[in-house]
């Protein structure tokens, strides 16, 4: 690797040449380096979920992008040098965060933030025994963060599950014990 300074036939050059070597700029410096290949080690794990969230992702974008609504939404969202495709990407790439639950009365609280937004809110209510009373949708408050959900009980030693999902059809579930 060499570091290239003050050439002026290289100011403006970037990119490939010849097959043999690559020129590039980092934190404002001229690099020339040896073109690199392929890897020849075999993927890991981690790798290799990660190429197939990104497939995933990749095919999302493609499809959801073709509704102008949609594709307006993520457009906006959009900074400089990005567009609504990179948007949609970047959203179904990563899950929602169920934050924090609360319980007021017999109201449950969640709060979920996602990126871009979070789409709706599940919650359901099991027994002790493990046996499910009710389940339902939560309403989204004033703040755009906290999720309402009005239960008929509460029960002692029962359990709420609750699943955020955002756009693309992400889901987080978190689970926690009514004291």
């Amino acid at each position: 690797m060499a570091i290239v300074k003050d050439n002026l036939l290289l100011q403006s050059v970037e990119g490939t040449l010849g097959n043999q070597f690559t020129i590039y700029r980092r934190n404002g410096q001229i690099i020339i380096a040896k073109k690199r290949g392929p890897s020849k080690n075999k993927p890991t794990k981690k790798q290799l979920e990660a190429r197939y969230k990104m497939r995933v992702a990749a095919a999302y974008a493609k499809v959801i992008i073709q509704d102008p609504a949609i594709k307006a939404y993520y457009k906006s969202l959009a900074g400089p040098g990005q567009n609504a495709y990179n948007m949609a990407v970047k959203d179904a790439y990563r899950s929602p965060e169920i934050q924090n639950i609360q319980f007021e009365d017999e109201t449950v609280v969640v709060t979920a933030k996602d990126e871009f937004r979070v789409a709706e809110v599940e919650v359901r209510v099991y027994a002790a025994a493990g046996v499910m009373l009710e389940r339902g949708k939560a309403v989204l408050g004033r703040n755009g963060v906290d999720w309402y959900y009005k239960a008929a009980a509460l029960p002692a030693g029962g359990q709420v599950v609750v699943v955020a999902v955002d756009l693309p059809g992400n889901g987080t579930v978190r689970e926690i014990r009514v004291e």
